[in-house]
């Protein structure tokens, strides 16, 4: 079965790799019809797991690591790599909305519906990290924080990693009435108060910048998920949805 995915490598860093998946593959029915490889979204188990399947053999990786994505601000360091197997009932991932790790041969996987996955890795091509970013200002604060804990762990400096930003939800799609309630005025530069949007997209840039990664380094697929139906999962656009990966991994 071909299996439709973006790749995206970072330029010079050897040895890494990146795949932000679409949906328009798989076998998930209805609401989750294509590639959904979520088993939290309440799709049949044995219809995800063998989507992630396809998705680890297309992308010619062993073993993914993931999360219980909680919308929260926990990096997990050296996550237990997940069994690729064909579940009835799906197996427990630790709970975080952020990855990191030094070893090779398998993928840090980012489950988005909207959200940005954003995907770090170090030019020695040797350190890598993952992040699920949501859209309020609370969420996107973790990503700062994340690059920092990210760097000393490891010993890194902000100023040799690289980033890319996956499909997400885009700006004229991203409407909050409650701006006040749910972001507040250090967002203002960011949001269209005639529309009542924000540009996500430039902001969690502007985030990356500040958090001292180079501008030259700094990398977006500007495609937005809610937009795209026949594309992408989006739960703004139809709230019961499946999920796509944004996955990174050390070659």
């Amino acid at each position: 079965m071909a299996l439709s995915f973006i790749p995206f490598r970072f330029p010079g860093v050897e040895g890494v790799r990146c795949a932000f998946q679409t949906r328009d593959w798989g076998i998930s029915e209805g609401p989750y019809g294509g590639g959904n490889i979520a088993f939290t979204v309440g799709d049949d188990p044995l219809r995800v797991s063998a989507n992630r399947l396809d998705l680890a053999a297309s992308l010619e990786i062993p073993a993914f690591a993931e999360l219980h994505q909680v919308h929260g601000d926990r990096l997990v360091f050296d996550p237990p790599s997940a069994p690729l197997e064909r579940f009835v009932e799906p197996p427990a991932f630790p709970e975080g909305d952020g990855l990191a790790t030094d070893k090779p041969g398998f993928g840090l996987v980012i489950k988005t519906a909207d959200c940005q996955p954003v995907l770090v890795a170090h030019r020695g091509g040797r350190h890598i990290a993952a992040f699920h970013i949501g859209w309020r200002g609370n969420r996107l604060r973790f990503l700062q924080s994340g690059i920092a804990a990210f760097c000393e762990r490891y010993g890194l400096a902000a100023r040799d990693l690289f980033a890319v930003r996956g499909p997400s939800l885009g700006p004229q799609r991203a409407e909050f009435v409650n701006y006040d309630a749910e972001w507040g005025p250090d967002f203002a530069e960011w949001f269209n108060a005639r529309d009542r949007t924000m540009n996500l997209w430039v902001l969690t840039r502007a985030q990356l910048a500040e958090a001292g990664l180079p501008d030259d380094q700094l990398f977006g697929l500007d495609l937005c998920t809610a937009s795209m139906p026949d594309t992408f999962f989006s739960y703004r656009r139809d709230r019961l949805c499946g999920r796509q990966a944004g996955v990174i991994w050390i070659a």
